[in-house]
Formats: C-alpha cells, structure tokens, sequence
C-alpha cells in the first residue's frame, strides 16, 4: 500500500526521558509504516536545549508559526535537582510556557472518552474542554510580608507622570499582600482562541469569573470576550447553531457538575490550572487526555497533557518492563496530522488519524490496556500489557481494519 504523501511540513518537538522513547515507537510503528512523514525537526530534550542554550526552544515555536501545526513530546522543565542530574548551565524555563508566549496560544485540553474507563461524575456522557488563559494573574504577582502596622496601597504611575492611588489596607498587624497584573491585549487573544477553537469544534463556549466580586479585574474578563463576541464572532455562532454565554464562576462549577458535558469552559489562569486538574482526574486520568495550544491567528501545537514519566524512564534505563500510557501522545500525532491534512486539503491525513484513534480506543474496549487503566476499568477482566506491546495491539487493530 503506499504511503499518503504531505505538501507541507508539520514542526515536531522530541522531548524527554520515557515520553521520548514512546515517540520513536510511535512513529516506527504507527506513522512510518502509512504515512510520508515530512517534518522540521527539533530536539526539546533537557541536553540539547541547554547545549543551545534554549535557542532551540524558540526557533521550534518560530517555526510553528511558519508552519500552523505542530506536534510536541512532553519535556523537563528543570528544578535544582535536575540542574544536577544532568548538570545544566542553569535553571532553564518550561519550554510550554516559551512557545505559548510565542505563538500567544490558549491551551485547549479534552478528555479522551473510552468504554471502560467512566467519569466519576455519572451525568458527563461527553468530554469537557477546559481553556486556560495562561498569562498573569497569580502566576506573575509579586508579594510582600507584612512586617506589622501600616498602610498598604496599590500605585499606578503614568508615563505623564500622574498617579492612580489606592488603599488596599490599613494594617494594625503582621500579614500579606498580593498584587496581580493582566493585559487588555492577551484577554483579547485568549477570546479570539476560545471563539475560533468553539467554532472549529462546533461547541458551545462558556466563560466564568467573578465579576461581581472583583468589579474591575474580573470584570475586564467579560467585557472584553462580550465585545469581541459582538463585534466579530456572533454572526458565525449563530450560523454554526451554537452559542456562547458568561456566567459567575461558581456558577459554572455548579453547572459543570450537573451538565452531561460537550462544551469548552473558558477559565482565567488559575481557575483554569485547578479545574483542568478536577476534571482530568473525574474522566481518569492525565494519560487520557488531548492538549492543544491555539494561537489567535489559528496556528496549532498537539502534545501530552501529562509529564515526561521519570520513574518508568528510570525502570526502561535499568532493562526493566515499563507499563506506560501512550495513548495523549498518540493522541497529539493525530491530532497534528488531521489539522494539517484539513489545512491542506488531504483527506488521506485526517481518515489516517481517525482510524487510529479509532483502533486505539477499540484496543482499550477489548480489555487490553497499560496499569494505569487496569487500575481504574470497569472491566472485569483487564489483560495488563507493557508499553511497547501495548502498541504492537493498536498496530494489529489498525492493520486488521485497513
């Protein structure tokens, strides 16, 4: 059978420890044998981006926006003790966070849904979007100890020189003070992706905050995505026959835990951290979960939502069997390659990976799967398979419905 020909490169971004060699699998034993695989390459392991010191990071992200789809393997964001593992000329940053100030992306994550592995949540029958505006808020505050008595204030000054002053508090006490920033022009962006990503997907779009508690921070949030919704994007919601709302974040919790899912939940930087955690976890697991930054512009970058799996890297090291869950990193393949098959009109991309990830999951339902969905079926009889053989049965099923 031959082998569906690319027009245009996707950029590939290899990682780390037990996720990259998941990757070479991947591709020896799934994309390779069906696909002409063209891709710009780029090594994302710990070495190599301290070898370039980390340049290698921003011209992956520089070509991603050349290109509009990428696919990346899970990376090490170094603390002190890897600095010493693997004795780094420093603490370098999280390569997710250099490529989505990069492409000004939102990061869209979904739960992959399989018979056998149900939501602890008995009313969520479809898989839950969550979308993180992953700038400012807690994560670029700045904080003080507040030694004792005194008053705190929060100061603006404009470049003209004039000066917004306002009284956070007047102490009598020791204790604490946070001050948070965000920009008008990242909101902006975080709605454009939020608003192309619902339209794409045909889902509705829902946004929560506080607005009636933090009148001006919050209330920022819907301002801008009620504006740009009116402005630019209503007209295309309504004709897709889906719709977009804003609800009080408390509100939405309550609404999520009744709903039966379907939709793409909008949330600020730390509401979105916590709750793509709660609803990873009440699906089943990170293993099981589809990630992908969105830029404004509508460029594309597919990876694993969970981690680089360190203590299975250290067992593969030591010739020992490893049981790990391959199928978010499947999951990011495909995912890349039916965009760029949609982008560039090859219907042969996007029936490739809707068959794989079809037989991915056929394997799953037949009782065959790694230990950490064995943990957690409701099948009664799960047959516990190793990382590589694991693989080997989704390339039989792909094979066998050819």
């Amino acid at each position: 059978m031959s082998k569906i020909q690319m027009t245009t490169p996707i950029v590939e971004m290899d990682g780390d420890e037990m996720t990259r060699v998941l990757w070479q699998m991947i591709k020896d034993k799934l994309i390779l044998p069906y696909i002409d695989l063209k891709s710009e390459y780029y090594d994302l392991g710990l070495k190599h981006r301290d070898e370039t010191d980390d340049r290698v990071t921003v011209d992956s992200a520089n070509a991603t926006l050349k290109y509009g789809v990428a696919v990346k393997c899970a990376t090490i964001t170094p603390n002190d003790e890897r600095v010493t593992e693997y004795n780094l000329k420093k603490k370098w940053k999280s390569p997710n966070g250099t490529i989505r100030a990069i492409l000004d992306g939102t990061v869209f994550r979904t739960p992959i849904m399989v018979k056998g592995i149900e939501p602890n949540v008995r009313t969520w029958t479809e898989p839950i979007t969550l979308a993180r505006h992953a700038y400012g808020d807690v994560y670029k505050n700045v904080e003080i100890r507040v030694p004792g008595a005194g008053k705190a204030e929060i100061v603006f000054t404009g470049k003209d020189g004039k000066e917004i002053r306002e009284t956070i508090f007047d102490f009598d006490e020791p204790g604490i003070i946070q001050g948070m920033h965000n920009k008008d022009s990242s909101i902006k962006s975080f709605a454009r992706a939020c608003f192309k990503y619902a339209l794409s997907e045909k889902k509705e779009l829902w946004l929560g905050t506080k607005d009636t508690i933090s009148k001006t921070y919050d209330r920022r949030f819907r301002d801008i995505f009620d504006e740009i919704y009116e402005e630019e994007f209503k007209a295309e919601f309504e004709k897709a026959g889906i719709i977009y709302f804003y609800t009080l974040i408390d509100d939405a919790v309550a609404r999520v835990m009744k709903s039966k899912g379907g939709f793409i939940w909008a949330c600020k930087n730390y509401d979105g951290d916590v709750m793509s955690d709660m609803v990873s976890s009440a699906f089943g697991s990170l293993a099981m979960m589809t990630s992908v930054l969105v830029s404004p512009t509508g460029v594309y970058e597919y990876e694993a939502a969970h981690g680089t799996v360190q203590k299975h890297y250290y067992k593969y090291l030591k010739g020992e069997p490893t049981s790990t869950n391959p199928v978010a990193t499947i999951f990011a393949w495909t995912g890349a390659l039916r965009k760029r098959g949609e982008i560039d009109n090859i219907q042969g991309l996007c029936e490739w990976a809707d068959r794989m990830e079809k037989a991915t999951l056929s394997v799953i339902e037949s009782g065959r799967m790694t230990g950490d969905l064995a943990l957690i079926t409701t099948n009664p009889n799960p047959v516990r398979m190793g990382s590589e053989e694991f693989l080997d049965a989704i390339a039989g099923e792909f094979a066998a419905n050819a």
